[in-house]
């Protein structure tokens, strides 16, 4: 009997070359599969993710799930059984069982990203990749209202990379918050999907905003135009979390 199983994984994607399995690459797609082919002795199982992470990007609740058509290993034990095989920097946070109708990619309501960014003159040298190191002057206020004009529907091409490949780029931002923490800003981003780069290239572009490089009013101009070259720089991708992904 086959079974489905649905897991949380969070991973320090800093020595990861992105989340799909690319030759003769570290990724991992391809870590995961490598441990779960020694699970199943040889067998080859595939799993499936709720979305791809670039390389350098990091997750806190990336959403995977495959099928073990061989092993009747409890859903609570999954996270120990692949703990010995996998990387210190890849964890398997839960697993459930979950029907053969689940699919962690077209099954996903919305994804929530975070974005860290430290607003202090001297870089902390520890968290250099997982938090964008900005020391200039930000005006936050500016920044907020830039960020309010993005939440809605709207067709976000000049906010993704010119090597999407995807033709319907309209998606939904439902909430876009920043968030101060200690000597960190947070960006906060919760949508029903996003293109490539598409995060990367909203925080650019707010930090332009609150550079005083562009004004709050030149969002929805920014939008109208669907042009990438309207949009600002796309963010280094080290401060970038897949934070949870909801169904």
């Amino acid at each position: 009997m086959v079974k489905r199983i649905k897991c949380i994984v969070s991973y320090d994607g800093s020595e990861f070359s992105g989340f799909q399995i690319q030759p003769n690459k570290r990724t991992v797609q391809g870590e995961l599969e490598a441990a779960l082919r020694k699970v199943h002795k040889g067998q080859d199982v595939s799993i499936f993710g709720s979305g791809r992470t670039d390389a350098g990007v990091h997750a806190q609740g990336q959403v995977i799930h495959f099928d073990t058509p061989l092993l009747a290993i409890h859903e609570e034990r999954w996270p120990r059984a692949l703990r010995s095989l996998l990387p210190d920097d890849i964890c398997i946070l839960e697993a459930e069982e979950v029907t053969q109708s689940f699919h962690a990619r077209f099954d996903v309501k919305t994804k929530e990203y975070r974005y860290r960014l430290s607003c202090t003159q001297r870089e902390n040298v520890f968290r250099r990749k997982y938090v964008f190191h900005y020391p200039y002057p930000l005006q936050l206020d500016k920044m907020k209202v830039a960020a309010n004009a993005l939440v809605g529907t709207f067709d976000f091409t000049s906010f993704c990379s010119a090597k999407t490949v995807v033709g319907d780029k309209v998606r939904t931002i439902y909430e876009l918050d920043l968030i101060e923490e200690g000597h960190e800003l947070v960006i906060r981003v919760v949508g029903n999907g996003f293109l490539y780069n598409m995060v990367r290239i909203i925080v650019g572009t707010l930090l332009e905003v609150g550079q005083g490089k562009k004004e709050p009013t030149d969002i929805l101009k920014i939008i109208e135009a669907k042009s990438r070259h309207k949009a600002g720089k796309t963010a280094p991708s080290h401060g970038l979390y897949l934070w949870k992904v909801t169904y």
